[in-house]
């Protein structure tokens, strides 16, 4: 069963320097039926002008990835880490315990545009940690590749959650398909582009809750980006 979630639908954040699109309720878009989805419990589409951004803030007790689609986005924390996230670059950090980071337009000229993700963890206070990782067009280009798994397999990124996100580029004729193990959930996100989902077309912005299906095909992209994340089979986020 798919349940699409229009792009359209989205809450909406306008701050002249930041333009953030709400997949679930954040900040101060609240919709009561939009609270997450199995362990997945935000995904902001933002677009920050030159120069602008996020000043320090803390987190604690939060896995938190960042996916830049344009541009270049700048890091810094207080676990010393400071770097500059560019499109195929997955940054990862989790709060666990607490830090405290801010993150900034690299550019002084062009804008940058990044989905920020929120995944609750499987544990509290845990010790901090930052991850960040590099994958190519050619490793996404007509597949999904794994970018953050519970073991950080294949090189992806190691999550404190039974959690899995994958990566794909389709157009054209490209066509994959991801089995989903039994009483598993998953999630779709268009970032850029189009592409049938099981034979549904979706739209930039748009996702799909994923319940009872066997697998996961995508087909017919026009320069499509996509994340799939396969979850457990809970409705709602949870803290441990």
């Amino acid at each position: 069963m798919l349940t699409i979630r229009k792009a359209s639908q989205r809450g909406v954040a306008n701050h002249g320097w930041l333009k953030s699109f709400h997949t679930f309720s954040f900040a101060q878009y609240h919709n009561p039926r939009e609270q997450g989805f199995s362990d997945l419990l935000v995904i902001n589409d933002d677009r920050v002008s030159a120069g602008n951004g996020f000043g320090q803030h803390p987190h604690r007790d939060m896995e938190i990835f960042s996916y830049v689609l344009e541009g270049a986005l700048e890091h810094k924390d207080t676990l010393g880490t400071g770097s500059v996230i560019r499109p195929g670059d997955v940054q990862l950090m989790s709060a666990g315990s607490g830090v405290a980071h801010s993150e900034f337009n690299h550019s002084k000229s062009a804008p940058v545009h990044f989905l920020q993700i929120w995944i609750v963890p499987n544990e509290r206070g845990a010790k901090p940690r930052y991850q960040q990782e590099h994958f190519s067009k050619e490793q996404k280009r007509g597949r999904l590749q794994l970018i953050i798994s519970p073991d950080g397999a294949d090189g992806s990124l190691s999550v404190r959650q039974d959690v899995r996100v994958y990566a794909g580029l389709f157009d054209g004729e490209e066509e994959t398909t991801l089995p989903l193990g039994p009483h598993r959930y998953a999630y779709i996100h268009v970032a850029c582009g189009s592409v049938e989902l099981n034979g549904q077309r979706l739209e930039e912005g748009d996702g799909a809750r994923v319940r009872e299906e066997q697998l996961i095909h995508l087909s017919g992209g026009i320069d499509a980006e996509v994340l799939v994340f396969d979850m457990r089979p809970n409705e709602l986020p949870r803290m441990p």
